[in-house]
């Protein structure tokens, strides 16, 4: 891997699931703590698998410990319900997970806020975190409305395959754009800052 200095070093490395397997395997009673953690987390995923409430309670509870709003986290997890129906409309459309998905997004994004969602992590100063977990209200707002509106397009025209959905991605998100171009110009203000929706720092590093 490449090092500090720019050079290529061997490195020991390992991913998540590759550590947690490294935890399950030490014989150290100190390990006891980790390994009860994981078995409560696998448990737990059990029963959402079971439950997928349980799930979406779990969530509310963990945005609710950062400090985000009851109001703000509704409209979160209305965004991923909009989010879930427009990929299973695009999986039963022929169109790939993966790169496909993350094209056809952008593309989306594109035309709401005028950037790709990469270029939106820039606008907000975000490396790997969330983005939508660090819109505001208008941006969640704007974001399901371009989504929803590529839904019922693709639905409507019969989308097909990944360039009629492209063209499907363009119109619904050309649709949340004038609608946010005209609330700008209405009320005089953006709707895409750099501002996260968290302006503390602390929460924003545990987001």
């Amino acid at each position: 891997m490449i090092a500090k200095d720019g050079r290529k070093r061997e490195i020991t490395s390992a991913n998540t699931e590759t550590i947690f397997r490294i935890i399950q395997s030490i014989p150290s009673p100190k390990a006891e703590l980790f390994k009860r953690w994981l078995a409560k987390v696998g448990y737990e995923r059990i029963q959402e698998i079971e439950n997928p409430e349980l799930a979406a309670r779990r969530m509310r509870a963990i945005y609710k410990a950062k400090g985000y709003s009851d109001a703000w986290i509704e409209k979160r997890m209305r965004g991923i319900e909009v989010r879930e129906t427009l990929t299973s409309e695009w999986k039963n459309r022929g169109v790939k997970e993966g790169r496909e998905y993350s094209i056809l997004t952008a593309e989306i994004s594109k035309a709401t806020f005028g950037m790709t969602p990469s270029e939106y992590q820039k606008l907000k100063g975000l490396s790997r975190e969330n983005l939508r977990d660090h819109m505001s209200d208008l941006e969640l707002i704007f974001t399901m409305l371009g989504e929803a509106s590529t839904t019922e397009i693709a639905k409507n025209k019969d989308a097909r395959g990944f360039i009629e959905n492209k063209m499907a991605a363009q119109a619904g998100g050309a649709v949340a754009g004038k609608a946010r171009k005209d609330l700008e110009i209405k009320s005089g203000k953006k709707v895409s800052t750099s501002k996260n929706y968290l302006p503390n720092k602390q929460n924003n590093k545990l987001k």
